[in-house]
C-alpha cells in the first residue's frame, strides 16, 4: 500500500510539472517564435482588434484614440496577460535579491531582472506562450502590471477601443475577456506557485462561461502547444466540449 501511495504521489508531481512549460526559457525567442510561427496568419492584437505586419507596424481600427505612449501606439507588442509581476514576486530573487544579482558597477539589484538572471523555474514561467498576446504598445503600457476587473463607472481610455483603466484596475472589451480568463486559470492550474483571489478567480470563471472559446482559440493553443512541447488542457477541455 506503502508502495502505490508513493507511485501515485511521483505520477502527480510529474503530471503537474509536465503540464508547464520546460521547453521555451527565453521571453525574447517566445515573442519571436509567437510573431513567426503563431499569429503569422492571424496578425490581430487581443484588445482592440488592430491588425499588424511582419514588421509588428499596427494599423489600429477606425476610432482608435490614445493621448500617451503615442510612439508606442504604431506597434505591437506581446504582452503578459497575467502581469509576470503576479508570478514574479512569489520568487525570492524578485523580492530580495540574490548573490548573483550585482551590476558592473557592484550595485546588487532584485526583481524581474534578478529572477531572469538567476532562476530557471522564473524563466520558463515568463516564456510560457500561453500567457503572450498581442497588444496595441500604448494599450500595454497603460495597462501596466494591473489586475483585471470591472469599471462600470470608467470610459475608454482609447476610443474606441472599449479598454477602461483607472485607480490601478483595468477592464477589458468584451472580446477579449474570455482568452484573458482562461489564460488566468491556466497560469493558475499549471503553475501552483501562483494563486488567484478568490474575488479574481470569480470573475474568471465567469468569463470563461459567459465568453466561450472560438476557433482561433483554440487553433492558437494547438500551435503553441507543438511549438512549447505542454498542453493547455483548460482551453483544450473547451474546445473539445464546443466541437473545435
Amino acid at each position: 500500500m506503502k508502495s502505490i501511495s508513493i507511485s501515485l504521489v511521483t505520477l502527480l508531481i510529474f503530471s503537474a510539472a509536465s503540464s508547464a512549460n520546460q521547453k521555451i526559457d527565453s521571453f525574447s525567442k517566445a515573442k519571436r517564435l509567437l510573431e513567426n510561427q503563431v499569429y503569422n496568419n492571424h496578425r490581430t492584437s487581443l484588445y482592440c482588434g488592430a491588425t499588424f505586419d511582419v514588421n509588428k507596424k499596427v494599423t489600429a481600427p477606425i476610432g482608435f484614440t490614445t493621448s500617451k505612449y503615442m510612439k508606442r501606439a504604431k506597434k505591437i507588442e506581446f504582452e503578459h496577460v497575467l502581469p509576470a509581476e503576479n508570478v514574479g514576486r512569489t520568487f525570492s530573487e524578485w523580492r530580495d535579491g540574490h548573490k548573483l544579482c550585482v551590476n558592473s558597477k557592484g550595485a546588487s539589484f532584485k526583481g524581474r531582472r534578478c529572477a531572469e538572471k538567476v532562476n530557471a523555474q522564473y524563466r520558463f514561467m515568463q516564456a510560457d506562450m500561453f500567457n503572450l498576446y498581442p497588444a496595441i504598445g500604448a494599450v500595454n503600457a497603460l495597462r501596466s502590471n494591473y489586475n483585471f476587473t470591472m469599471l462600470p463607472g470608467a470610459k475608454s481610455d482609447f476610443g474606441s477601443c472599449a479598454m477602461k483603466i483607472e485607480g490601478g484596475k483595468a477592464e477589458p472589451p468584451e472580446v477579449a475577456r474570455g482568452r484573458i480568463a482562461r489564460t488566468y486559470l491556466y497560469m493558475e492550474n499549471t503553475y501552483k506557485r501562483y494563486s488567484m483571489s478568490k474575488s479574481q478567480r470569480q470573475l474568471m470563471n465567469a468569463w470563461d462561461k459567459l465568453y466561450p472559446v472560438d476557433a482561433w482559440e483554440c487553433a492558437r493553443a494547438e500551435k503553441i502547444s507543438n511549438l512549447q512541447g505542454n498542453k493547455n488542457y483548460v482551453v483544450k477541455s473547451r474546445c473539445e466540449s464546443a466541437g473545435f
